[in-house]
């Protein structure tokens, strides 16, 4: 069976039929559960006793924020499907609900969450549901948003199940653009079924950030260091860091090395010749623009 982004947008394919059915299933319930107290530890929050107000980006039914909710924290949903929420205002979950497209922006003050997790959800932004629709673009305004809106060294912890290395690696690739320092963390990665990705966020750069927690392995278990430096099958490793990169100016270079004093020197060769050569100026050996 073809995966649910395949198959419809977000918005119409969990339907009111699919969105009780999805909040119905105790295996669903079980494994969203596990997935959000994994994403609540990625998050390292401290252990102060103070209430924190957490994002929970693509909150469906509202059975990741009853995590949030149980560990003593406000959280605020967002979800694009209006039948997800309906059923999240029926089940009277604790959070703030919004009806929001977060690959338009999440639309929040700068600087007023303290973490946000997200369950299943990011990985849609790479589809293009309608011909408006630019992934790259839309992966650019969510990150960007995200990163603002975020308290300095505030943790994002987004687990998604990418198609392929290449989807990874692009939503990596705008989370870096956006300011994140951070990485990936994948438990479980030579299971085909239980493999599940974390990608671990630090708001702000490399300095502030701590250290990545490995992926767990067999049993429950963290992996070895061994294990954090060798691939599995599929090439993709229990820990994968990332910085920020930006691409250096490119220099002006004249192809052929042929540059002005080139030009001057050939001119010169040519006046020595008896050629009618222009004069020097303080435009020669400057390009044209190109005209259309």
């Amino acid at each position: 069976m073809p995966r649910p982004e395949f198959q419809a947008p977000p918005d119409v394919f969990y339907n009111e039929s699919e969105a009780r059915k999805y909040t119905t299933s105790s295996r669903i319930i079980e494994i969203q559960s596990r997935i959000s107290e994994r994403a609540l530890e990625l998050l390292a929050l401290p252990n102060d006793g103070v209430p924190k107000l957490l994002l929970d980006i693509g909150c469906g039914s509202g059975l990741s924020g009853e995590t949030l909710t149980e560990h003593g924290h406000q959280w605020i949903g967002y979800d694009i499907s209006k039948s997800m929420l309906d059923v999240a205002l029926e089940r009277e979950t604790e959070g703030d609900l919004l009806l929001a497209d977060m690959g338009q922006g999440l639309g929040l003050r700068p600087g007023v969450i303290d973490g946000a997790i997200s369950i299943s959800a990011v990985q849609w932004l790479c589809n293009a549901d309608k011909s408006s629709h630019d992934p790259r673009l839309r992966l650019k305004a969510f990150f960007g948003s995200l990163y603002r809106c975020l308290a300095k060294g505030a943790r994002a912890v987004l687990q998604f199940y990418a198609d392929n290395v290449k989807q990874s690696e692009m939503i990596v690739t705008f989370a870096m653009r956006a300011g994140f320092a951070g990485g990936v963390v994948v438990d479980w990665p030579h299971s085909s079924k239980a493999k599940k990705s974390y990608l671990v966020l630090t708001c702000g750069p490399p300095l502030i950030s701590t250290s990545l927690p490995k992926g767990k392995g067999e049993n429950g278990e963290m992996c070895s260091d061994d294990d954090d430096d060798s691939s599995d099958e599929d090439g993709e490793k229990t820990v994968g860091i990332y910085e920020r990169n930006r691409s250096k100016k490119r220099q002006k270079t004249k192809k052929n090395g042929k540059g002005k004093d080139w030009l001057l020197k050939k001119k010169e060769q040519m006046r020595r010749r008896g050629h009618d050569v222009p004069a020097d100026t303080k435009y020669t050996g400057r390009k044209r623009k190109t005209y259309f």
